[in-house]
């Protein structure tokens, strides 16, 4: 079985689990933590996951921060001189969080994310060297009334999480699921 098969299996034992409803926002979030070497078979099997969801009776909205960098960044009055010298964009990267969370927020409203729904991120590794996973969470979840689902490429190890094995890493409140990590 592909690890990503087993991942979805890992998530549906998880999600199967009856909620909370006094947990805190960072005690919502789950990290579906995968090799980044299966990007593409994650984005092939996302609903498998959103099947697992809704099979369990929770809502399902999927978000997707690939794109949202060079949204931002051709939204900008000097875009062009900031691609032309890009250390000029390391002053900017808190406008950039900004946006993102005012766009996660359209996004909910458009799809009314109710406290029984799953919001899915997709995308995160396209943070790398911009922005830390962790302030975009710290920042998105407490919105997410029902639970934040971060599909993460790199590695868990220890209550440690590490984007595309690039960074130290931290340690987040998080649920971890992994393709090896039965509940």
């Amino acid at each position: 079985m592909s690890k990503i098969k087993r991942l979805v299996q890992s998530y549906r034992s998880y999600i199967a689990i009856p909620w909370r409803s006094d947990a805190a926002a960072a005690q919502r979030v789950i990290f579906c933590v995968y090799n980044e070497n299966d990007e593409l078979r994650l984005r092939a099997g996302i609903d498998e996951f959103q099947i697992a969801t809704r099979d369990f009776g929770h809502g399902w909205a999927l978000f997707d921060l690939t794109d949202t960098f060079a949204d931002w960044l051709a939204k900008q009055r000097y875009a062009k001189k900031y691609i032309q010298q890009p250390h000029l964009l390391n002053g900017l990267m808190h406008r950039y969080l900004a946006y993102i969370k005012q766009e996660f927020e359209k996004f909910l409203e458009a799809n009314a994310v109710t406290e029984g729904s799953v919001v899915a991120l997709m995308g995160v590794g396209s943070l790398f060297d911009f922005l830390k996973v962790k302030a975009v969470v710290d920042e998105l979840a407490p919105l997410v009334e029902g639970r934040l689902l971060v599909f993460f490429p790199g590695s868990y190890e220890n209550n440690n999480y590490r984007l595309l094995d690039g960074y130290d890493g931290w340690n987040y409140l998080a649920v971890p699921i992994t393709a090896d990590k039965e509940f």
